[in-house]
């Protein structure tokens, strides 16, 4: 008989465990759905969710940083020494900056910006994105780091923009790269097995 029962119980967890699994692609697929309609509907709605969409990931950069600052306060952790904070964190910050920049230059020339919901009619190849699927995000994660760098921030430079990356890769690879392949199609998948995600010719 409890050999029974613990069939059963395993039975019903995989039955549970599938359900969820199944309950969350759905989840993801209709969020990729969405911002496909969006991306290729109309412009008004496009214009419309532009900065909400910029507002909401903007906050959360900033709050991953002044909470990086409070954790450093709160547990009273080592600082990075000056005058090393300052030589350390300049090539990061312009290096990032510089970068991020460019990506924005490449994406206003060709009619679009950075925000999912609103991009480009055509995919960019070019620039710094013949080295890197997502080189705006590695900018961004190079500015991250440098100004966690620059405040001595141990939390920021090695857990939070650490956190962030990894978090980052996930919703790229799981939201936005299969938007990205329904609305580009071959060209995509063409450009994806000959370009990294992050950090050209390492991942």
């Amino acid at each position: 008989m409890r050999g029974n029962e613990t069939q059963i119980s395993l039975l019903k967890c995989d039955i549970s465990q599938a359900r969820g699994v199944t309950r969350m692609k759905a989840i993801r697929q209709q969020i990729i759905n969405f911002v496909y309609s969006v991306a290729t509907g109309a412009e008004r709605i496009r214009l419309l969710l532009t900065p909400v969409f910029a507002l909401i990931f903007s906050g959360i950069v900033l709050l991953l940083i002044f909470v990086s600052f409070y954790l450093d306060d709160f547990f009273e952790l080592p600082k990075i020494s000056k005058p090393f904070n300052i030589a350390l964190s300049i090539p990061f910050l312009v290096g990032g900056i510089l970068l991020w920049l460019w990506c924005a230059v490449k994406f206003f020339k060709t009619k679009g910006t950075p925000i999912p919901v609103n991009p480009p009619p055509k995919l960019i190849t070019d620039g710094p994105y013949a080295w890197s699927r997502n080189p705006m995000m590695t900018g961004l994660f190079m500015a991250m780091a440098g100004i966690g760098i620059l405040f001595g921030s141990i939390t920021l430079t090695f857990i939070m923009t650490p956190l962030f990356v990894f978090l980052s890769i996930i919703e790229f690879k799981y939201i936005e790269e299969p938007e990205l392949e329904k609305r580009f199609g071959k060209q995509y998948l063409e450009y994806k097995e000959n370009t990294p995600i992050i950090i050209p010719k390492v991942y």
